[in-house]
């Protein structure tokens, strides 16, 4: 269950309770390595209709087996978004079209689906593209690449943006684009336990990373810090991505005290939460474009009772400052290891009290986050709003 799959499962189960019949266009259910991840009678089949657990209709299109490479993932993208377009128009014709980015290949594919359909067309930028790309040197030089432009050219001709930062909305603005809007990500504070307080007695500080392990998360910094303590810390992490292989090898010639984990279903991530002290999440310093990027685990840990470790900047650094749920330092090994152990010899420091789940409350709530998309999508559905609502890429 990837943030793009939570936050839309999320979101349909309102649109649902609210009489609304959505249609979503994905791919056969597989991980980032290009393999699959369930059989095929519950990954589903290409180009077969499937009801969703929300009573939603599911068109999958197949995918690519590839390698987790920059390139692999790219044709991979590129294959399905291209796919996904005869699968949308077997579809009916949707009151209002959204796109949920990345893949972005799926940007182009919306785009002329829309054309296609004549239906208004909503982009959910979940990350700050094209900045991402600009920053991750995917695009060289100092002129606005053919990609930037494409994404931009998209954005502008699009009926609405939605961001899940305020802060990339903002920076869309400044670019000139009106039609702007803000709907975070969150959590249903009803479906999350808060999980029991760790003890503040002696013990080995246990340290828990569950999320991508990709260029972005830049997490050879969380694996130093953990060679620097040694036996007094445990780092546990869970997850895939194109950075793991080498992040293993660098836990293992460092002797680093480091577990990893495949991903891992529900039940299973819960055990790694209990067992946690504190939540690493983390994204790179020297990327501009993550000043407005808030990676979508923060809500998870705020709500469940954790401390965090957070190596983030801007506006995710803003939310555990407020929310008093831990404690921001530099993506800089000493500067992580010289948290934990002030957090070993003051382990009260770990406790929450609830604060998260307080401002959950107050600031990304799901109800109300998704009463609000649903306010945004019948002021740009056509006439006859409320009743059909195509999905396309939420994997």
């Amino acid at each position: 269950m990837s943030p793009p799959q939570r936050r839309w499962s999320q979101f349909i189960t309102h649109f649902r309770q609210r009489g609304w019949e959505v249609d979503v266009v994905t791919p056969i259910a597989h991980l980032p390595e290009g393999r699959r991840t369930l059989p095929k009678d519950q990954a589903g089949r290409a180009f077969r209709r499937h009801t969703g657990a929300h009573g939603e209709r599911i068109r999958r299109v197949p995918f690519l087996p590839h390698r987790a490479t920059r390139l692999g993932r790219l044709a991979n993208h590129a294959f399905s978004a291209a796919c996904s377009i005869p699968a949308a128009i077997m579809g009916p014709r949707p009151d209002v079209l959204i796109v949920t980015v990345p893949s972005l290949p799926i940007l182009g594919a919306a785009y002329v689906i829309g054309k296609l359909l004549k239906a208004p067309l909503v982009v959910d930028m979940r990350d700050a593209w094209p900045d991402i790309a600009r920053d991750a040197r995917l695009v060289q030089g100092s002129a606005k690449s053919l990609v930037e432009k494409a994404i931009i050219a998209i954005q502008d001709r699009a009926d609405l943006v939605v961001t899940v930062t305020y802060g990339f909305a903002e920076t869309l603005r400044e670019r000139g684009l009106k039609n702007v809007a803000t709907v975070t990500n969150g959590v249903d504070l009803e479906f999350i336990e808060e999980l029991p307080p760790r003890s503040t007695e002696p013990s080995r500080l246990e340290v828990v990373y569950l999320g991508n392990h990709g260029e972005s998360q830049r997490l050879e910094v969380v694996v130093r810090a953990a060679a620097l303590l040694g036996d007094k810390v445990q780092l546990t992490m869970v997850g895939h991505g194109v950075e793991r292989s080498h992040l293993m090898n660098l836990a293992t010639e460092l002797d680093a005290p480091v577990e990893f984990h495949p991903p891992a279903n529900r039940t299973a991530v819960m055990e790694y939460y209990r067992r946690a002290d504190t939540c690493v999440v983390s994204l790179r310093d020297d990327w501009k474009s993550f000043e407005t990027t808030i990676p979508s685990k923060t809500f998870e840990v705020l709500a469940l009772g954790r401390h965090v470790t957070g190596i983030v900047l801007g506006e995710a650094r803003q939310i555990l400052e407020d929310s008093g749920t831990g404690d921001v330092v530099p993506a800089q090994p000493e500067a992580v290891a010289q948290l934990w152990r002030d957090l070993l010899d003051d382990r009260s420091r770990l406790q929450t009290n609830g604060s998260g789940r307080d401002w959950l409350r107050n600031n990304a709530n799901v109800p109300t986050l998704a009463a609000s998309y649903m306010e945004l999508l019948e002021s740009v559905a056509a006439p006859t709003v409320g009743t059909t609502t195509a999905m396309l890429g939420a994997r």
